[in-house]
């Protein structure tokens, strides 16, 4: 049973990081129309005629698919972290949609995010805890994780390029990891029948939140390259479940010797994101459209040349 949910929870992990690769492309053609509620209405309503953001947007659907039927073989805390993996399929699938792979040292940084993260996490070995949670630790969590959303959003409205990519990147996660805790919530409940789940309103707040989360990725990408965002959201995923896991269903990390481990883990995420934001601060984004050169014009697609006249 473990091994079909290891393989379910990277499936997830490779049909998410296409999903934002693709994404992302849609996302850089559009042109940058300002914040608030009414330009993201309307760069959603562009991007709805783009294929590549239709195709992610499936692809989306279908990571949702998986990641619950992980979940129901399996815990928050063995699938969530595994989704980590999402790191370099996103590096591996953006190299071929965007015909561009990333420099020596952001291979390296995404690297010592991945193998940082699953270093902590297998040495933490959450336990699996209680397959639901009581109402009052909903309120606490959930309003908890409600709350850093906010605040998140709020510090990323005066910022611009990878700095709001990276908060947005982070609000979306929080929001990605509740959704996973109230899937993991409803699924939880098939014990009692599917009229157990259909009839609790955790599997329809998973709908609610999913929406937002949805909403603040799309606002992510489209504020900076995947090197800034897809860091915070793969991480801040995991992380978040991590402790919604604790909250909610009562999962705890090893500690003791399993310490050393874990320290080293925590260093490897640092010097990694580190890494990625030095990248980001010189400009080496791989997945944005290169610029023409000096002396070198770009051709309208629709214009006719005009032939010289002696």
């Amino acid at each position: 049973m473990i091994a079909v949910t290891v393989l379910l929870a990277l499936l997830a992990a490779l049909s998410n990081a296409s999903a934002s690769v693709l994404q992302r492309r849609a996302a850089v053609q559009e042109p940058d129309e300002g914040t608030g509620a009414r330009a993201a209405l309307r760069r959603l309503t562009h991007l709805l005629r783009h294929p590549n953001w239709l195709a992610g947007s499936g692809l989306l659907a279908l990571s949702s698919v998986l990641q619950g039927a992980a979940l129901a073989t399996g815990s928050l805390s063995l699938v969530q972290p595994l989704l980590a993996a999402e790191l370099l399929f996103t590096l591996v699938v953006g190299s071929v949609v965007f015909r561009r792979a990333p420099d020596r040292r952001t291979w390296l940084a995404f690297a010592a995010l991945a193998v940082g993260l699953a270093l902590f996490l297998v040495a933490a070995s959450p336990s699996a805890g209680r397959p639901t949670a009581s109402p009052g630790s909903w309120l606490a969590g959930g309003g908890s994780a409600l709350g850093v959303v906010a605040l998140l959003v709020a510090a990323a409205r005066p910022t611009r390029g990878a700095a709001r990519a990276a908060l947005l990147g982070l609000a979306s996660a929080v929001s990605f990891a509740t959704t996973a805790a109230l899937l993991k919530e409803a699924v939880g409940r098939l014990d009692h029948g599917p009229g157990a789940m259909f009839g609790h309103w955790s599997l329809y707040a998973t709908g609610a939140v999913g929406v937002v989360a949805f909403l603040l990725l799309q606002s992510a990408l489209a504020a900076g390259s995947l090197t800034a965002s897809q860091p915070a959201l793969t991480l801040g995923d995991a992380i978040t479940s991590v402790i919604l896991g604790w909250v909610l269903f009562d999962e705890v990390i090893q500690l003791g010797l399993r310490v050393i481990p874990e320290v080293i883990g925590i260093g490897l995420i640092g010097t990694g994101s580190l890494g990625l934001a030095h990248a980001s601060a010189e400009g080496r984004e791989w997945d944005t459209p290169a610029r023409a050169g000096p002396g070198r014009r770009r051709r309208h697609p629709h214009r006719v040349r005009r032939q010289d006249v002696p």
